[in-house]
């Protein structure tokens, strides 16, 4: 008699085989999870690092701005704004180092224009800003020139459509050196197509003979547009570079010229409501954010990083300092 399997052992055999292939594949998957997982986490972390290394770098060589900006131009928990020749060409650009929130987030842009005609006009334009969906656009607009009475005022546009009228009464005075009649505007339709331009258009009272920064100039306009973007899909947290190089005279670092690239993604900072950049003075005490631009010394810097929050490894942390060399001698 031929030995042989009988029907039942072929199946329980099949069986078995099964279990067996499926364990070792759930094994096989598995550890490729994990080793995907954990190379995407060193490349997160590496990334990081490379960030704050970077940062120290150009942090450290800061210095006034070609325009004659102050070496710092903005300091907050998770935006860093100043001035350093950081290519080494002789020519100071503007670095700004920020955080992108996850689900989109706000920024800002500012810039200014000057008209040296009586009754003269300026504009500014800001394009390629929305990397998401708009949700809020405003404008801060403010003046300055020859706006000392009743019929020299300044009409805002945007897009040919009047917002309003700045230095109306005795909002203003003539040729100040310092900017008046801050105001703010709504945008937010006018905004959504990812272009805008903004002009400052002065009455016919206007003259030309100012002479703060630009000699007999009638008007100056600084408009500060913020914005306020909500993403359609899940998106984590990016840190970002932002690099304005320097125009030609007379200089300007225009916001419209600013490259953007990614630092790092997956920074949990805000998540978990540590700064990115924690500000000190001469003598190593905490620096209030009104007094910042005036009185920092040192930065503290710090970067946490996760690209799965609800998984092992936990939050790794990257962290550094830096004395700005520069700032005693430009107090």
């Amino acid at each position: 008699m031929k030995n042989s399997f009988t029907l039942i052992e072929t199946v329980v055999t099949v069986f078995i085989f099964a279990l067996a292939m499926g364990a070792i594949s759930g094994l096989v998957i598995m550890g490729y999870r994990i080793h995907s997982f954990t190379w995407q986490e060193a490349t997160a972390i590496g990334e990081a690092r490379k960030g704050i290394e970077s940062m120290i770098k150009e942090i450290r060589e800061a210095r006034v701005g070609d325009d004659g900006a102050y070496i710092i131009e903005k300091a907050e928990d998770y935006e860093f704004i100043f001035y350093s020749d950081i290519d080494k060409d002789e020519a100071v650009e503007r670095v700004r180092y920020f955080i992108k929130p996850a689900g989109g987030g706000s920024d800002s842009r500012t810039e200014q224009c000057v008209s040296f005609s009586n009754g003269g006009s300026c504009s500014v334009s800001f394009f390629d800003f929305l990397g998401e969906t708009l949700e809020l656009a405003q404008l801060k607009v403010s003046v300055e020139g020859d706006l000392n009475s009743s019929n020299e005022t300044v009409g805002i546009y945007a897009d040919g459509v009047k917002l309003g009228t700045l230095c109306t009464g005795s909002d203003c005075g003539q040729c100040v050196g310092f900017w008046q009649d801050l105001t703010i505007f709504d945008v937010t339709d006018l905004a959504s197509d990812n272009n805008i331009q903004f002009t400052a258009s002065a009455s016919g009272g206007v003259g030309a003979f100012c002479n703060w920064q630009e000699i007999n100039h009638s008007i100056k306009a600084k408009f500060e547009f913020n914005w306020v973007e909500t993403s359609e899909v899940e998106t984590k947290a990016i840190f970002k570079k932002g690099l304005i190089n320097p125009t030609s005279w007379p200089i300007e670092y225009l916001s419209a010229n600013e490259e953007i690239f990614i630092i790092s993604e997956n920074i949990q900072n805000e998540d978990r409501a540590e700064p990115v950049f924690t500000y000190y003075d001469g003598d190593n005490n905490p620096v209030q954010p009104e007094d910042r631009l005036e009185k920092t010394s040192r930065i503290h810097l710090s970067l946490i990083v996760n690209i799965d929050p609800k998984r092992l490894p936990q939050d790794f942390k990257l962290e550094s300092d830096v004395q700005i060399r520069n700032l005693k001698t430009n107090l």
